[in-house]
């Protein structure tokens, strides 16, 4: 098989990606792990910034989004048992959109399929040759049947745990991370939401966040420790904490119900160096992966797509590589301001079980200086709605 991108990994990225490049002529073949039912039966976050809105609608996916999703143009903070609101469109001129992750996955598969792009499911022992030179191609089993697939870029879309950044020499390869004492236990209800907009919450007892999918689909999480496990937390569990949390008038109008989905996800923050090797690209959560708060990782994975694709049309319709020369470090520097934003959110909105009373204190005086500065009103606005490609 010859194409000229090869795409590693279907998820939202991939897809994406595979997309935009249909739409300007540019063939390339999406190779994905799972079959397309687990992909889709996989829960994610659903906050569109702007610009990620705005690649959808480019990538000729937007019109159920825009017809379906809701605009959110601002976010409400508990603490002390009383909620404050920080109004995003006022602060920063733009709002984001909640639109579940799986039914924007299930947007570009159609889309893909309608134009007849080549998905390929199930594709096993994925592996990279010869990523440094001028001729790289990919391998894969499916069916029992060996593939090659030869190509002029290789863009890794395939998560953490991805044969793309493994690819990278190890004396190429910088990582930095950082592991938090802390996990989400989430879980989806199909329940009327308790707010209209998100409320993130700051507890003694721990973290919470009251979220959605839709009207009639709410997602809630709470922090737990990294010990506990699912089978330790009864739905009556759940809610009984997530409501100790939540101030009265928030918890006395919650609508509890049957989980439908039930997990706990540990948070971390992640990033590689370089996010390019020779013509290997990296992208979404094979380079870099942030804690859910605030809701930075799909967005962070938007921009590296929106750097890519601009910089491939370059390549292809101009003969024009600086796109391409300069990808890593244009990522780079967008990714490391999304980390920012996600850590210092995470800080201050989490309990740390070794906190000693000085750190607590700086907590809270973090979050009153927040709520009482329009100047940092306007900062977290302008982060949380995406800043600019």
């Amino acid at each position: 098989m010859k194409t000229r991108v090869c795409i590693i990994g279907g998820g939202p990225s991939g897809l994406m990606l595979s997309q935009l490049l249909h739409l300007k002529g540019i063939d390339n073949v999406v190779l994905e792990r799972q079959s397309r039912e687990y992909v889709l039966s996989r829960i994610r976050a659903g906050v569109l910034e702007h610009g990620f809105a705005d690649l959808m609608r480019t990538a000729q996916c937007g019109e159920r989004m825009d017809r379906e999703g809701e605009i959110h143009e601002g976010i409400f903070i508990a603490h002390e048992g009383r909620l404050d609101r920080i109004d995003l469109h006022k602060h920063s001129g733009s709002s984001v959109i909640v639109y579940g992750q799986t039914e924007l996955t299930r947007d570009l598969y159609e889309a893909r399929d309608r134009m007849k792009g080549i998905v390929i499911h199930d594709a096993e022992d994925v592996q990279l040759h010869d990523v440094s030179s001028d001729h790289p191609y990919v391998t894969y089993r499916v069916g029992g049947e060996s593939v090659r697939v030869n190509c002029e870029f290789v863009i890794g879309a395939d998560g953490f745990h991805g044969v793309s950044r493994k690819s990278i020499p190890k004396d190429v390869l910088r990582e930095h991370e950082k592991l938090y004492p802390f996990g989400w236990l989430g879980v989806l209800s199909r329940t009327k939401p308790v707010s209209p907009e998100l409320i993130y919450t700051r507890h003694e007892r721990g973290f919470a966040l009251c979220s959605l999918r839709s009207q009639v689909l709410s997602r809630y999480y709470v922090q737990v420790p990294l010990t506990d496990k699912v089978e330790d937390w009864s739905d009556d569990a759940f809610w009984t904490e997530l409501k100790r949390r939540l101030p009265r008038e928030v918890a006395d109008r919650l609508i509890t119900g049957e989980s439908i989905e039930k997990s706990i996800a540990p948070l971390r923050s992640f990033v590689a160096e370089p996010m390019r090797y020779g013509n290997l690209f990296l992208a979404g959560d094979a380079a870099h992966i942030v804690p859910p708060t605030g809701a930075r990782g799909l967005n962070s994975a938007a921009s590296d797509i929106y750097y890519l694709y601009h910089a491939l049309i370059a390549h292809f319709e101009k003969g024009d590589d600086t796109g391409l020369e300069q990808y890593s470090a244009k990522a780079l520097a967008r990714v490391w301001k999304a980390q920012r934003f996600s850590w210092w959110m995470t800080n201050m909105l989490h309990t740390y079980p070794d906190s000693i009373s000085y750190e607590q204190k700086l907590q809270q005086t973090e979050l009153e200086y927040l709520l009482s500065s329009n100047a940092a009103k306007r900062s977290f606005a302008e982060n949380y709605t995406g800043l600019p490609f």
